[in-house]
């Protein structure tokens, strides 16, 4: 029967569309999906800067801060699946161990970002930051079937790179060093941007709540097994503030929606692409930071930011490389025969 199907026109299957922005037609509810996942992101995580900085400044707890916006998201998944509000996976030993590595990259990547900023300042680190869509649009071509980046996005990652520099070595407060460190959270931020996009390609869930319940719970047992030896615990012991508990509950509350926006976009879109959104969060971040409390931005620095800005705009997604796009319509078109 499969044999007689092949042979029927290629209209007659339902094909999903790759979403590559720019790069080929994309359909245009896949336009829209893929832009409600990369806006909803930008949005949740441009919010969660100023909701952590009140978070801690109310409560002096960073870690346990963390420790509750990851296991409340990892709760409150599971009741309201429980609730048959959402669809939730039940934890499985097949998909406990990938995501156990989603965790260990996750909570490394924060490690190795505390340890670089504390031996590299700011500047330094945003240099490097901005470079990293080009070692990950490498690594997508290597290990994740993606095309090399076209001449127009390669143009724009060396626009992103080019305008970090330039807004860097126009701050008098620029010097470089921590270079160990910094080499190490490289190092570490590449592969969590390539493995956690193979595990969201590769591991199987019923729907997208399951990997943002996999991924906060696995991270948080590891943080609540050093909070117990962590000095912060002893802030536990004293009732919180109206304050810092209005404070918290909406970091929270945005460490839900960001997780769900995170996992989205990556399902959706390339690695390359998820990093060039994710540093345009955070030029975005320093623009507001320069223009509302640090009122001494130059006007040069902040037209380098903008050149970064218009590179993420004009970046296209690279396709899908053909054999591996053969093989996703054959395995659709071929499904193996039940048992």
């Amino acid at each position: 029967i499969y044999n007689n199907q092949l042979r029927q026109p290629a209209s007659r299957f339902h094909t999903d569309p790759i979403p590559t922005m720019g790069a080929q037609k994309v359909a245009p509810t896949e336009n829209a999906g893929v832009a409600m996942a990369c806006m909803g992101y930008m949005l949740c995580s441009s919010l969660m800067l100023i909701a952590n900085k009140l978070a801690v400044h109310f409560f002096a707890a960073p870690g346990i801060v963390l420790i509750l916006q990851l296991g409340l998201t990892a709760v409150c998944v599971k009741a309201a699946g429980m609730a048959k509000l959402i669809v939730v996976d039940d934890l499985e030993w097949a998909k406990v161990k990938p995501y156990t590595l989603v965790a260990v990259a996750f909570l490394s990547t924060i490690y190795t970002n505390i340890r670089t900023l504390q031996y590299a300042n700011v500047e330094t680190f945003i240099v490097f930051r901005a470079s990293t869509p080009i070692l990950v649009s490498i690594a997508d071509w290597i290990f994740l079937g993606r095309e090399l980046p076209g001449v127009q996005s390669a143009l724009c990652l060396l626009g992103l790179l080019l305008g970090a520099c330039g807004y860097v070595f126009t701050d008098k407060n620029f010097e470089v060093k921590g270079y160990l460190w910094v080499i190490v959270w490289y190092s570490v931020f590449c592969f969590d941007q390539i493995y956690l996009k193979h595990a969201a390609d590769t591991v199987k869930m019923s729907s997208n709540w399951g990997k943002v319940y996999y991924s906060n719970l696995l991270a948080c047992v590891p943080l609540l097994i050093l909070a117990v030896g962590n000095q912060e615990v002893d802030i536990i012991s004293e009732a919180p503030s109206f304050s810092a508990i209005i404070a918290v509950g909406l970091s929270c509350v945005l460490g839900v929606a960001m997780s769900y926006f995170a996992w989205l976009a990556r399902s959706l879109i390339s690695a390359t692409y998820f990093t060039v959104v994710g540093n345009t969060c955070k030029i975005i971040t320093i623009i507001i930071n320069r223009v509302i409390w640090d009122k001494h931005a130059s006007n040069t620095g902040l037209g380098f930011l903008l050149l970064c800005l218009v590179a993420a705009y004009y970046y296209k997604q690279a396709p899908k490389r053909k054999s591996i796009q053969q093989e996703v319509k054959m395995d659709k078109l071929n499904p193996k025969s039940p048992v």
